[in-house]
C-alpha cells in the first residue's frame, strides 16, 4: 500500500491575494508570505501553505461546493478574540446559541454539547439544559471571523502553538466520504472517530438540526466523520441543502492539494479504482501534479514532492 499523502496546500482564488495574505499574516502571525509553484502563498510554520490565483472578479461562495471552510489552532483563543475586536479590518462572526437571534462568539460562551459528541445542541437538549441550569464551561473554544473574498476562517484554542490545522467540508453522504478517502487515499480515520454501525450507515443526513450555528436556523451535525493527513484534520457534516453541491473549481475554495513521493504510482492507482480525473499530470512550478474529483465534486490536487 502506498503511504497516505500529507496535506500540502488549499488553494484559493482571491482579486488581491497580496491583501488577502497581508489579512492572514497580520490576524496570525505565526503565518509569512511566500511563493510557490509559481502561486503567491501563505506559509505556515507546518508546512501547510495557502496557495492564491489571481481573478478579476469576486470568486464565487455559492452555492455551496463540499469546501466549506478553514482555519487555525491558536495559542489562546479568548486573547485573539479580544484583539479581534479591536481590529476594524476583522469582522467576527455570531454563533447564534438559539434561532431566537441570541450568540456568542466562542462556543464555550454557551451550553456544552455532551463530551465526545458534535458540538452543539438540538432544541430537546438545550431545553434540558436550561431546565438543569446548565452552565457554558468557558475557557478554549472554537470562532470564526470573515476572511478576504467572502472567506470563512476558523480559529480554536488554545493549544501550545499557532498552526493551520483543518479544512471542513460538506459531503453528501459522510460516512461513503469516508469510505472513499480511506479507499483511494489511505486516509487514516481522525481521532476519536468511532465506526458506524450498519444501521447508522444508512442515515445520510439527521432530522434535528443543532446550536450553537453559524445560521440563524442551526445546522445538522449527524452523521459526521473525517480523516487526518499529518497534523491537519478533514472532518465533513452532511449537505444542509437539498441541492446537490456543485462543483469546486472556480469557487473561492477552488481545491485541495496532498503532497506524494510516486506521482506515477498514484495515478495509476486512482486511474485503476476509477477515480475521475479532472487534469492528467502536468508541470507545477518545478515540479508535476494532477487533479482528481473527490466525493462530493471537490477538487483535489495531488502534487509530487520528493
Amino acid at each position: 500500500m502506498l503511504p497516505p499523502p500529507a496535506f500540502h496546500h488549499i488553494h484559493l482564488n482571491s482579486v488581491d491575494p497580496d491583501a488577502a495574505i497581508a489579512f492572514y499574516t497580520r490576524q496570525f502571525p505565526s503565518t509569512s508570505a511566500g511563493m510557490w509553484g509559481g502561486h503567491k502563498a501563505l506559509l505556515s510554520p507546518n508546512n501547510i501553505m495557502i496557495l492564491f490565483d489571481k481573478v478579476e472578479t469576486p470568486p464565487a461562495t455559492s452555492p455551496p461546493s463540499a469546501i466549506w471552510h478553514f482555519g487555525w489552532h491558536v495559542t489562546d483563543v479568548r486573547r485573539n478574540i479580544d484583539t479581534y475586536k479591536g481590529r476594524p479590518e476583522v469582522s467576527l462572526r455570531p454563533l447564534y446559541t438559539t434561532d431566537a437571534g441570541e450568540y456568542v462568539h466562542i462556543n464555550s460562551d454557551t451550553w456544552p454539547a455532551p463530551k465526545g459528541k458534535a458540538p452543539g445542541l438540538t432544541k430537546p437538549q438545550i431545553a434540558d439544559a436550561i431546565a438543569n441550569n446548565v452552565r457554558p464551561a468557558g475557557g478554549g473554544g472554537f470562532a470564526y471571523m470573515d476572511g478576504p473574498d467572502g472567506a470563512l476562517v476558523e480559529y480554536v484554542g488554545d493549544f501550545p502553538t499557532e498552526y493551520f490545522d483543518h479544512v471542513h467540508l460538506w459531503q453528501e453522504d459522510p460516512f461513503a466520504a469516508l469510505d472513499w478517502y480511506r479507499t483511494h487515499l489511505n486516509a487514516p480515520v481522525r481521532a476519536g472517530f468511532v465506526p458506524p454501525t450498519p444501521e447508522e450507515r444508512k442515515i445520510v443526513r439527521g432530522n434535528e438540526k443543532s446550536w450553537p450555528s453559524l445560521t440563524l436556523n442551526g445546522m445538522y451535525r449527524e452523521p459526521r466523520a473525517g480523516v487526518v493527513f499529518g497534523d491537519v484534520v478533514l472532518t465533513w457534516y452532511a449537505n444542509q441543502w437539498d441541492k446537490p453541491l456543485v462543483p469546486s473549481r472556480g469557487q473561492l475554495q477552488d481545491h485541495i492539494a496532498f503532497a506524494v513521493a510516486d506521482l506515477d504510482a498514484w495515478e495509476a492507482k486512482l486511474r485503476n479504482e476509477g477515480v475521475t480525473v479532472l487534469e492528467p499530470i502536468d508541470k507545477l512550478g518545478d515540479t508535476r501534479a494532477f487533479t482528481i474529483e473527490g466525493p462530493s465534486r471537490e477538487a483535489i490536487e495531488i502534487v509530487e514532492i520528493r
